[in-house]
């Protein structure tokens, strides 16, 4: 029966479909030696954590990395390409929860509620209250949108149609642009934003993107919120703004060292909120990305190839190596 290897635990609905298609494991620890080690002998991976590239290089049954998600930043791909194995990913699905996360962030610092909640439980009601003097409205606002990928897409719309916020991107492409969507270069939207969300793949081209130079075109009351990767932005420059108070605020839920350690200077600000890597995630989502990853794990066990395929380049070389598939 062939195993499928995945990094973490998947939704229920994930798990069902996969019964019987083969043995899913899951991974018992996340280090480069025991994912190498426990994918040895594995036909699929699905990855939720990064993978080493010696897992490629030792596990010689290996047809498939699917990607519960869509980065591929987790996955090796000159790597897996060299080895002859697909890699796939479930694009688009989390699209939703990432957009209300970033309106969720934005509303917690315009409305300050870190403060509030920090004063109101310490010193108070009114000590809590008094922060409403200065909290400010969303409505009416510009929000500049770097990547216009689905999640760009999603926060757009969301923050047009539901906000009445205006609406900037800039993207690589610079195809037509959805309803309610002009394009601007990327110093222009930093310059003109009143909030900033980073919706961009890390790519050589967006890594430090948000550079010391454009930080100091922002608006002195701006707001950066990272969804992307946390690489994108110059973690020190960012910092520096933030202590000199030369912008609004920030909302980061990636960053260039995770987890984040405790004592990093992230956690000092009041107006900085903090999470996980978590804005792709909600019961919805999950159940989406894990099913999604399934249905490409099932066609790649079936012989064919992933809907959702990344490598196209590969495909002569896996079928050097599987035969009798495809």
């Amino acid at each position: 029966m062939p195993k499928i290897l995945s990094t973490h635990p998947l939704h229920p609905r994930a798990t069902a479909r996969l019964a019987g298609a083969g043995q899913l494991v899951i991974a018992s620890a996340l280090d480069a030696g025991t994912l190498t080690r426990e994918a040895k002998d594995a036909d699929i991976v699905i990855v939720r954590a990064p993978l080493p590239p010696a897992l490629f290089e030792g596990a010689w049954k290996l047809r498939a990395a699917i990607r519960h998600g869509a980065g591929l930043d987790m996955i090796p791909m000159e790597t897996a390409a060299a080895a002859g194995v697909l890699v796939a990913n479930v694009p688009a699905v989390n699209a939703r929860s990432v957009a209300e996360h970033v309106m969720f962030t934005a509303l917690a610092l315009l409305r300050q509620f870190r403060r509030v909640d920090r004063d109101l439980r310490a010193k108070g009601w009114l000590a809590g209250r008094e922060h409403a003097n200065s909290n400010i409205e969303l409505a009416g606002k510009t929000i500049g949108i770097v990547g216009l990928g689905a999640v760009g897409q999603a926060v757009g719309h969301i923050a047009a149609h539901g906000f009445d916020l205006k609406v900037v991107a800039t993207t690589r492409s610079m195809q037509p642009a959805p309803e309610k969507v002009g394009f601007l270069s990327i110093d222009a939207l930093v310059e003109q934003s009143d909030i900033i969300v980073l919706c961009c793949p890390l790519t050589p081209e967006t890594r430090g993107l948000i550079s010391r130079e454009r930080i100091a075109r922002m608006k002195p009351n701006a707001l950066l919120i990272n969804v992307s990767r946390g690489p994108v932005v110059d973690d020190d420059a960012l910092i520096e703004a933030l202590r000199e108070r030369r912008i609004g605020g920030a909302a980061l839920d990636v960053f260039s060292t995770q987890p984040l350690p405790p004592n990093h200077s992230y956690f000092g600000f009041d107006n900085v909120v903090i999470t996980p890597h978590m804005a792709g995630i909600t019961e919805e989502s999950m159940m989406r990305m894990g099913v999604g990853a399934a249905s490409e794990v099932l066609l790649v066990l079936a012989g064919k190839l992933p809907v959702n395929l990344r490598n196209p380049e590969v495909v002569d070389h896996y079928r050097r190596r599987f035969p009798a598939q495809i």
